[in-house]
């Protein structure tokens, strides 16, 4: 605002013809007047009334930036620190900027400030930084005002400190800094520095929003969806992660295909779910990933594409998300989408069943147990099978009392056989029944009873 009136002081005791303001300019700036010069340099820089030229800019800029005019002070160190006109030179930018917040010009305080606080021109000082976000701060400069409350709520330069973070924010936010209102709302999102408030929180994730942050378009979507500070509302939920998903916000885009695939707040409709899901997909999302790689498996919005599904189930896998190994594995061991290949079925087996997924445990189990992908090996079948009973797969039950019934991989133990099939019977492995049945008749009384005491003890331990 203090450049734009200089500007206006100059250029208003000046013609009203372009070509005659330019040409007064330039006589007054060469006759040495700092503000003269200063907006000979804001000219050029800017390309009005004479061709951009960032040369001529930075030449004029310097010749006012040295009689002490703050805001070429300012200008100045803003082409060095990018590198126009000149080459880059961050300490250039500090020694300018430094220059003009010396002098009280907010928009230079808050810009050392930035230096300090990245370590550009100079070594990182958090300190230094707080004193700068501060003193611009204080002026009413609403970026220094966020910049300050982030400095107090992540606790550098200064104890943390929620309620100076949100003094701050709230300071910034008041004159439309987007980026305070979304830190305001999170805030009372969290009960950080203030009462937990979701109307709140709510109020300003809107503020925000509406000037296009997609954060905070995302956020407020969030609450519509969830009824949290406003009535469940889904149409609102999806307008505001349309919005949001526009920008390219890779979590509105996975929610905005989901609400197409469930049809909440507009009709079902699978191509524009997978049209979602692709966008977030292609930018890492890894349960976007896994629902596209369903919806080519499925044929739903797309067109069938098993190498398609593949190809989203690898991108997640290679995320470490056990559910798309699990469904890589799959694909590799019946050939779907890429040649039948059971090393490759184990390997993503393996990975996944070294998550605890028990689906996994169990598949890795059969896959050593009929030595396919890997050397046949009852121990290592025994281990997985043991791995996914313990979680409750009655498959994996079962498949554990066979291995005890007949000592493969493990010591023969009737015992244990008839356990753990008493257990798969009871979570619905119906041949299992059968089986515990059979192996009683050659066991003791004794040993039936203890095996029932076996069977009781684990299912209260695994409710």
């Amino acid at each position: 605002m203090r450049i734009a009136l200089a500007l206006l002081v100059l250029l208003g005791s000046l013609s009203v013809s372009a070509s005659s303001v330019f040409d007064d300019m330039k006589v007054r700036a060469e006759q040495g007047d700092a503000d003269a010069q200063f907006a000979l340099g804001y000219n050029y820089y800017a390309g009005k009334g004479t061709p951009q030229d960032y040369k001529e800019a930075l030449k004029w800029y310097r010749a006012s930036a040295e009689q002490g005019n703050q805001y070429a002070q300012s200008s100045l160190a803003l082409m060095y620190k990018q590198g126009e006109g000149t080459p880059q030179d961050y300490k250039e930018a500090l020694r300018w900027y430094r220059a003009s917040a010396e002098q009280g010009y907010a928009s230079a305080q808050n810009n050392l400030a930035l230096m300090y606080d990245v370590g550009k021109g100079t070594i990182q000082d958090y300190k230094e930084a707080l004193r700068w976000y501060r003193a611009s701060a204080e002026q009413g400069y609403a970026d220094a005002q966020s910049n300050l409350a982030l400095m107090h709520y992540n606790g550098e330069g200064t104890p943390k400190d929620y309620k100076e973070a949100v003094r701050w924010f709230r300071a910034s936010a008041e004159q439309g800094y987007a980026s305070a209102q979304f830190n305001l709302a999170f805030m009372y999102k969290n009960g950080e520095g203030t009462p937990q408030d979701d109307k709140e929180a709510v109020r300003w994730y809107r503020a925000a929003a509406e000037q296009g942050y997609a954060k905070a378009q995302f956020n407020l979507a969030f609450m519509y969806k969830q009824g949290e500070g406003t009535p469940q509302d889904y149409k609102e939920a999806l307008r505001w992660y349309l919005a949001s998903a526009e920008q390219g916000h890779a979590k509105a885009q996975f929610n905005l295909g989901l609400m197409y695939d469930e049809g909440e707040g507009t009709p079902l409709d699978d191509k524009e779910a997978v049209r979602w899901y692709l966008a977030s997909a292609e930018q890492g999302h890894a349960m976007a990933q896994h629902n596209l790689a369903l919806m080519h498996y499925n044929g739903e919005g797309t067109p069938q594409d098993y190498k398609e599904a593949l190809r989203w189930y690898r991108a997640r896998a290679e995320q470490g998300y056990a559910s798309a190994q699990f469904n890589l594995a799959l694909m590799y061991k019946i050939g779907k989408g890429t040649p039948q290949d059971d090393k490759e079925a184990v390997r993503w087996y393996r990975a996944s069943a070294e998550q605890g997924d028990a689906k996994a445990q169990f598949n890795l189990a059969l896959m050593y147990n009929d030595g396919e992908g890997t050397p046949q090996d009852y121990k290592e079948a025994v281990r997985w099978y043991r791995a996914a009973a313990e979680q409750g797969y009655a498959k994996a039950q079962y498949n554990l009392g066979l291995r005890y019934k007949n000592g493969e991989g493990t010591i023969q133990d009737y015992k244990l056989a008839h356990m753990w099939w008493n257990i798969a019977a009871a979570n619905g492995q119906e041949d299992a029944k059968n089986n515990r049945d059979n192996i009683a008749l050659d066991m003791t009384s004794a040993g039936i009873s203890e095996a029932q005491q076996m069977a009781t003890d684990w299912m209260k331990a695994h409710p």
